[in-house]
C-alpha cells in the first residue's frame, strides 16, 4: 500500500471513531483511547477539508445500521459502565487480529471490532519469497520441496535484476518467466496441501478473515455509499442486551470444508481463482510491488463470493 492510501485508510479510521464518539455519548458515558488514535489523527491532519468530508460522511453513514445489529454499544445497565473506543495497533494484525476499531465495554467483558477499508476490497496483500513459507504462515502446514525448487530460481534471478536497477515495466517476459510459473507453482502446492489436510480450506480462510470476528466497512466514494458488512464466523457478533434486541439479525457464517476448484483465471496468466463450498471464492492476483524488480511479489486476494449468510448493507450517504 502507498504513503497515501495508507494516510486515505487511517483518516477513515479517524473519522469513523470520531463520528462514533459524537453519536454514542447522546446515549451513554464514551472515551477515546486517545494513544491508540495518535498516527490515525495525523494522517486526518494531512488531509485537505473536501477530503475530510468525504471521510466524516462515508463514516455517518454505516453508524445506525451498526447500532441496529449491535445493541450492547447504547444500552445503559445502570451501572458506570464506559464505552471505550480504540485503533488496533499494526501488530494485532499480524498477530491475526485484523479489526481496526475495537468497541468495548470492559464491566460486560464484551468487544466488537470494525475492519475499515477506503476504495479497496483487498482481504489480504500477502507476500512471496525465496524464503516466505506461505504454506507454514496461512495454514500450518511447510511449503514441500517442489515448490521451492520451482519459484526459488525465479526470484534469484529477480535478485540479479534489481543489482542492474532494472524496472519492472522494461522487463519485457515477466508474465510467461515469472507469474505464470510462480501461480503454477503457488495453485500445486495448495493442492497439495488440501491433499494432505482436508482442513485447509477452513484454515485458510480464518487465515484472511483472522481469529476474531468483526463488521467490514468500506467507504466508496464514486458511489457515494459505505458498505457495512458481517463476517461472523463463531457467533461473536450480534449480541443481544438485557433490555434491547438486536433488530438487524446476523447470522452465524459456515466455514467451508472443501476445495470444488483451484484454477488459473480464464485469460490471465498472473491469477489464480479459488472455488470452495458453502459459497466461498476468491482471486488471487500476483503483482509486482515497487518500480525497480526486487526479489519478492505480493498476492492481491480478493473475495469473488461469500455465503449468502455474511449479510451486506449499503448505507447511501447523506
Amino acid at each position: 500500500m502507498s504513503s497515501k492510501s495508507n494516510d486515505q485508510g487511517r483518516a477513515f479510521e479517524y473519522a469513523c471513531i470520531t463520528e462514533l464518539e459524537e453519536r454514542i455519548k447522546e446515549k451513554r458515558p464514551v472515551i477515546i483511547d486517545e494513544e491508540s488514535i495518535k498516527a490515525a489523527k495525523r494522517a486526518w491532519e494531512t488531509q485537505d477539508c473536501s477530503s475530510q468530508d468525504i471521510y466524516s460522511r462515508a463514516a455517518s453513514a454505516f453508524i445506525d445500521t451498526l447500532f441496529s445489529a449491535e445493541p450492547l454499544i447504547l444500552e445503559c445497565d445502570g451501572s458506570d459502565d464506559i464505552v471505550v473506543l480504540s485503533i488496533n495497533k499494526d501488530s494485532d494484525a499480524e498477530g491475526g487480529d485484523v479489526r481496526d476499531i475495537v468497541i468495548t465495554r470492559k464491566h460486560i467483558r464484551w468487544d466488537i471490532g470494525l475492519s475499515m477499508k477506503h476504495n479497496h476490497f483487498a482481504a489480504k496483500h500477502s507476500r512471496l519469497s525465496s524464503t516466505i513459507d506461505f504454506g507454514e504462515k496461512w495454514y500450518h502446514l511447510p511449503c514441500a520441496d517442489d515448490y521451492w525448487n520451482t519459484v526459488r530460481p525465479i526470484f534469484s534471478n529477480l535478485k540479479v535484476l534489481k543489482g542492474q536497477g532494472l524496472a519492472w515495466h522494461d522487463m519485457e517476459n515477466k508474465e510467461e518467466a515469472v507469474y505464470e510459473p510462480i501461480i503454477k507453482a503457488f495453485i500445486d502446492e495448495l493442492n497439495r496441501a488440501y491433499e494432505c489436510d482436508n482442513t485447509i480450506p477452513s484454515r485458510l480462510i480464518s487465515y484472511l478473515l483472522g481469529i476474531r470476528d468483526f463488521y467490514k466497512v468500506v467507504a466508496i466514494d464514486n458511489k457515494q455509499l459505505t458498505e457495512f458488512q458481517s463476517f461472523n464466523l463463531r457467533g461473536e457478533l450480534n449480541k443481544d442486551g438485557k433490555k434491547n434486541k438486536a433488530t438487524l439479525l446476523i447470522p452465524k457464517a459456515d466455514l467451508p470444508t472443501e476445495i470444488i476448484s483451484l484454477r488459473f483465471k480464464p485469460n490471465s496468466k498472473n491469477t489464480a481463482e479459488l472455488y470452495l463450498n458453502n459459497g466461498w471464492s476468491l482471486s488471487f492476483r500476483i503483482h509486482n510491488a515497487s518500480t525497480i524488480v526486487e526479489p519478492s511479489l505480493k498476492f492481491d486476494i480478493q473475495f469473488l463470493g461469500v455465503p449468502a449468510n455474511i449479510i451486506t448493507v449499503n448505507c447511501s450517504w447523506r
